[in-house]
C-alpha cells in the first residue's frame, strides 16, 4: 500500500459571510406531509432565501382531535430548525390544525423555541391575503370532513369575513388531499364559487392548490387565495422580498399591509 501523503494544516482562516444565505425562512411539516415543502422550494426558496424544514408526527384521519394532538410538538420541531441560530419566520403548515389549536397558542409554542421569531400559519397568511385583495365576501373550498370544515368557518367569520359559501370535500386523509389532481381543482373553484363572493380561499397544505391558481383564477375571474400560496407570500414578504409573482395569483404581486 503506498504511503498516505503528509496532511497539512493551513494556518489562514478563510474568510466567513454572515449567514450561507441572506434570509431563513423555517418550515414546520406534517410526518405525512406531501406538498407544503415542495411548494415553498418553488415559492420561497432562493439563491438569497433559505427553506429549512422540520417534520413533526401526525397521524391520520383528519379530524380536530388528532389535529390538536400536534400541539405539543410544536417547540421540540421549531429547535430542531438551526438550533441556536435567528430565522426569519417560521411557518407551521397545517391550515385545519392551526384554527382547532389557534394562532396564539401556535406562535407561543414556536416562539418557546425561537424567541420573537415571526410565526406564520396557514389561515393567518389566508386571512392577510384577503386583506391585502381588499376582499371580504369569500367563498371557501376545504377537501376535509364537515366536521373538521366547521372549525375553518368560525374561524373566518371571527375575522370579519363575510362567508358567502362553503364547500367540503370529505377527505378525511391528507395524504389522499395531496393526490387531487390540479386540474379537479379548477373544476371544484368553479362549483364553489358564489357568485356574491369576492375571492375564493382554498384550505389545506396539502392540497397542490398553489399549482392551480392561475386556472382557478381564470376560471373564476376572481382571486384565489390558496393555504400554501399565502403562506409562501407571507413568509416572502417577511423576508423583504416584494418582487411580483403573477405566475402564482394575484396575491403575489401584494404587498403585506401593515
Amino acid at each position: 500500500m503506498k504511503p498516505l501523503p503528509e496532511i497539512r494544516l493551513e494556518t489562514t482562516r478563510p474568510a466567513l459571510d454572515k449567514r450561507p444565505l441572506e434570509k431563513r425562512v423555517g418550515l414546520i411539516a406534517l410526518a405525512t406531509d406531501h406538498t407544503s415543502e415542495v411548494d415553498f422550494r418553488r415559492m420561497v426558496a432562493s439563491e438569497r432565501i433559505g427553506v429549512y424544514v422540520a417534520r413533526i408526527p401526525y397521524a391520520n384521519p383528519t379530524t380536530p382531535e388528532n389535529l390538536r394532538k400536534m400541539q405539543p410538538s410544536l417547540s421540540a420541531g421549531s429547535a430542531l430548525i438551526l438550533p441556536d441560530e435567528p430565522l426569519d419566520a417560521v411557518c407551521y403548515s397545517c391550515t385545519s390544525a392551526s384554527v382547532v389549536i389557534g394562532d396564539a397558542e401556535i406562535e407561543a409554542a414556536i416562539q418557546a423555541a425561537k424567541p420573537g421569531i415571526p410565526v406564520v400559519t396557514p389561515p393567518m397568511a389566508g386571512m392577510r391575503g384577503l386583506n391585502a385583495l381588499g376582499t371580504q365576501r369569500v367563498s371557501i373550498l376545504t377537501p376535509y370532513t364537515v366536521e373538521t370544515s366547521q372549525p375553518m368557518a368560525a374561524y373566518f367569520a371571527a375575522h370579519g369575513f363575510d362567508i358567502q359559501s362553503f364547500t367540503c370535500l370529505g377527505f378525511e386523509d391528507d395524504r389522499e388531499m395531496a393526490r387531487i389532481t390540479p386540474v379537479s381543482l379548477v373544476e371544484l373553484a368553479r362549483k364553489a364559487m358564489h357568485p356574491q363572493a369576492d375571492a375564493l380561499f382554498v384550505s389545506c397544505t396539502a392540497l397542490r392548490a398553489a399549482l392551480a391558481v392561475p386556472g382557478m383564477e381564470e376560471a373564476i375571474g376572481r382571486p384565489v387565495v390558496t393555504s400554501n400560496q399565502a403562506s409562501a407570500w407571507n413568509c416572502l414578504r417577511l423576508c423583504g422580498d416584494d418582487t411580483p409573482r403573477p405566475e402564482f395569483g394575484r396575491l403575489m404581486t401584494k404587498p403585506l399591509a401593515a
